[in-house]
């Protein structure tokens, strides 16, 4: 009997000793090779980037996985329960691997050979993050080897909360969703904290095969894996009896995601997008969870978009009707035909629309879905057809001379007419009005001229039509608009605004074999000598030239560079009338640093920046503040002063001559239709030469904006210039951006001194002068009743003038 215990005695340890040296085997073959598991440490899932307007408005979110990130201390108690429940629930005693799941596993798989059933698996949550994380998803002994090897490592060097974040911050559950986070809204149009006993079982009931539980195409197979959880909630000790029998009882019921009420400023976000990418990497912007805090006020950009399309939209009618989108022969199944043409880009809230009958009052409009509609001979009155250099041709006299059956035409709904100097008239329902996609383009940008912030920009028609900015990316030549640079650097050369300028023939001999230069005023007219503020009031050409000429082109090109208007402007006279190439937001900036008093701003589209956890890692203003980040304030204590450390690039006094003889633009000069608006603005038209372009840039005390029309290939504008194109899409977006501010002065700075003087003269206001306005001079300038003529023996001049040059008296 000894004998024999000696022998099972030996067999046990030669047994023992031989699985000990076998699993010190296993654990040597497949440990070392594994991946570092201490990676996990520092593992941050990707997750969405949001880009926010300055009011907090959601514009845009950017993310390879739209996944949201929950930390665990965060997450319902009812959410981790189900899961624990369904996937692992002896997770806070086991060690990394559940031996007791593994053995009735084992015994359950080998009670169901021979049966259909899926095989039970035993991974615990610490397995699920070892797979999910480190491995693949090969089916293999390896795998499971080496994922209970990293499940054992990773239990020792994590928490078991850390494990559970990385698991359910991680994991698939189905409809695009990552995480649990993404599946409440996905599955439920829920936050966490707002899902239900029976919404948080169902998710739970996800991870092993989120397909085979689709809450609609397998209903049954849903509801019954999600009412199992719901069970082994109730054996777990989770919830009560009552609370399980009324959660089964419940219908799964599913929400679609309802869609983000989005800010919409394409233009805009890809400009942020362009600077996130540079500054942060396609992984930061699309997986690192970023908070992006914009300049853009998404009330002005709302404005802006509006106004610029109707403004390109009221150019393009002026100049005729191009025809219809399409022609097709009507059917009998005339509505699948309609169906079947694809929208064009820039269709934006027109109907495409496919005449049915014509006569000479009216059409009669067919769509691919809904009743059939009327249109007008009144709502294409404007369609004259469109020819050639921008003309139309013959009046419209019935609906005939625009449609034909079987044309497919774009169309809007319209509500009623407004008879000349009468109350609008109701038309009857289903009237519409014929539209058009614009051809023509153009930009509108809003900056805060003190700081710089982009406030709004559109960048064209529609985004769909063309990802080209008009405001960033489109080099052209800014025309009249260039002209209160010239004037400004006449200003700090010692001229003043009531400084003569001869206004007369002026011509250049540019050399063998080319034409003389002759420029001249858009009136074609000749207006003597004249004080500077008409140069700019009334955009005089010659006047313009012949102060650039006077004072050297080389002062031009310095202040244009130092406002960073156009660098490297050639040294040619022209340069001066704005044929130099720049950008809208180039000289809208330019323009703000008039205003603001000659301080040096750069246009900005980012405030701040935060990472995933709230921390602030970039901030556009980074000027101290000792006193801003205080969690308590007291009443009695002062306010935080911000040190102001914009550089000075302009003389202030000479920067608010240039603003009042703007002002004089508005009141007097091209920019009258501005006037309208009742507030002090001001501003300057710009036309290139054969009406290429057209421009307008100005500004109230506290908002610069400009406005540019034109073609992208270009083409001539017709008969139109900056005050008819330009100058109406500045007013209406300013009437609407200051309705509800009061209307500003412009700030005068320190030193300047206001003088009434003679508009037409710019000498002293005498008794019995009609036109009489408060001229700016600086101290020792102002105008004693003698003045200089500029330009009267320079070369070039006209000579048949009897009026002196330099050195003479007018």
């Amino acid at each position: 009997m000894l004998k024999v215990l000696s022998y099972l005695f030996s067999l046990v340890f030669l047994l023992g000793f031989a699985g000990l040296g076998g699993g010190i085997y296993v654990l040597y073959h497949y440990g070392r090779d594994l991946p570092d598991y201490t990676q996990l440490a520092d593992y941050e899932p990707p997750t969405v980037t949001r880009v926010h307007a300055g009011d907090g408005r959601l514009i845009a979110e950017y993310a390879l996985e739209k996944r949201i990130f929950v930390p665990v201390k965060a997450m319902p108690k009812r959410v981790i329960k189900a899961f624990l429940s369904a996937e692992d629930k002896t997770f806070f005693e086991h060690p990394g691997i559940d031996f007791f799941g593994v053995m009735r596993a084992v015994v359950t798989n080998l009670a169901n050979l021979g049966t259909n059933r899926r095989p039970t698996g035993a991974s615990t949550i610490t397995q699920q993050v070892a797979k999910n994380f480190l491995l693949t998803n090969e089916v293999s002994i390896d795998r499971k080897v080496k994922e209970a090897i990293l499940a054992f490592r990773i239990e020792r060097a994590f928490t078991k909360e850390r494990i559970l974040e990385l698991y359910l911050n991680e994991i698939y559950l189905g409809f695009g969703s990552y995480g649990v986070a993404a599946a409440a809204l996905n599955y439920f149009n829920k936050s966490l904290g707002e899902l239900t006993l029976t919404e948080a079982a169902y998710l739970a009931a996800l991870p092993k095969a989120p397909n085979n539980y689709h809450p609609v195409l397998k209903y049954s197979a849903a509801m019954a894996r999600r009412n199992w959880v719901i069970g082994r909630m109730l054996e777990d000790g989770f919830i009560s009896s009552g609370a399980a029998l009324e959660a089964k009882a419940l219908p799964l019921l599913v929400r679609q995601r309802e869609d983000l009420a989005l800010v919409k400023a394409e233009y805009f976000l890809e400009e942020v997008r362009r600077k996130l990418m540079k500054k942060y990497g396609t992984n930061g912007l699309y997986e690192g969870g970023l908070s992006v805090r914009t300049s853009l006020a998404s009330k002005l950009q709302e404005i802006a978009d509006r106004i610029l399309r109707n403004g390109l939209i009221n150019y393009d009618r002026r100049h005729g009707w191009r025809g219809p989108l399409a022609h097709i022969e009507p059917g009998a199944d005339w509505q699948r035909q309609i169906a079947a043409i694809s929208p064009p880009p820039g269709l934006l809230d027109l109907r495409l629309g496919l005449v049915l009958a014509v006569d000479d009052k009216g059409v009669d409009i067919g769509f691919a879905n809904g009743p059939i509609g009327h249109l007008p001979l009144r709502e294409m009155k404007w369609a004259r057809k469109a020819l050639k250099n921008a003309k139309r041709g013959a009046a419209v006299k019935r609906s005939g001379d625009v449609v034909a059956i079987g044309d497919i035409i774009a169309v809007e709904p319209v509500a009623s007419y407004t008879p000349k100097d009468k109350a609008p008239i109701a038309y009857p329902v289903n009237t519409y009005a014929l539209g058009q996609i614009p051809k023509i383009s153009g930009g509108l940008v809003a900056l805060d001229p003190h700081t710089g912030r982009v406030l709004a920009m559109s960048g064209g028609y529609d985004y769909a039509m063309s990802e080209f900015n008009r405001v960033t990316q489109a080099k052209r030549q800014p025309g009249s608009a260039f002209k209160p640079f010239v004037y400004l650097a006449a200003l700090d050369a010692g001229f003043t605004p009531s400084s003569l300028i001869l206004d007369a023939p002026f011509v250049i001999d540019q050399g063998p074999g080319l034409p003389k230069w002759k420029p001249a005023n858009y009136t074609k007219k000749f207006y003597g000598p004249s004080p500077m503020r008409l140069g700019i009031e009334k955009s005089r050409n010659l006047m313009t030239v012949r102060l650039a000429q006077t004072i050297g082109m080389e002062k031009v090109i310095e202040t244009a560079a130092r406002l960073g208007i156009v660098d490297n402007l050639p040294n040619q006279l022209s340069m001066a009338l704005g044929a130099g190439e720049t950008t809208l937001l180039d000289i809208t900036t330019g323009y703000s640093m008039l205003v603001n008093g000659g301080k040096k701003i750069v246009p900005t589209f980012i405030d701040r920046v935060q990472d995933r956890h709230g921390r602030t890692i970039w901030r556009q203003d980074d000027r101290p503040c000792e006193g801003c980040r205080n969690q308590f304030w007291k009443v009695d204590k002062p306010v935080p002063v911000l040190p102001d450390t914009r550089q000075q690039v302009v003389n202030p006094a000479s920067a608010y001559q240039v603003v009042s003889m703007l002002q004089g633009v508005v009141e007097r000069g091209t920019g009258r239709r501005i006037k309208a608006v009742g507030k002090p603005l001001a501003g300057k038209t710009g036309t290139t030469n054969n009406g290429f372009d057209t421009w307008f840039v100005g500004f109230s005390p506290d908002l610069a904006v400009g406005v540019y029309v034109g073609f992208d290939q270009p083409q001539t504008l017709g008969r139109e210039t900056g005050s008819s194109v330009a100058a109406p899409i500045f007013r209406d977006f300013m009437a609407e951006a200051l309705s509800e501010k009061p209307g500003i002065p412009f700030r005068v700075p320190q030193g300047v001194r206001l003088v009434r003087v003679n508009a037409e003269t710019g000498l002293p206001a005498r008794p019995g002068d009609k036109r009489v306005i408060l001229e700016a001079f600086k101290p020792g300038t102002e105008p004693s009743g003698r003045g200089e003529v500029i330009g009267g023996n320079l070369p070039g001049a006209y000579q048949g003038t009897t009026v002196a040059g330099p050195g003479g008296l007018y």
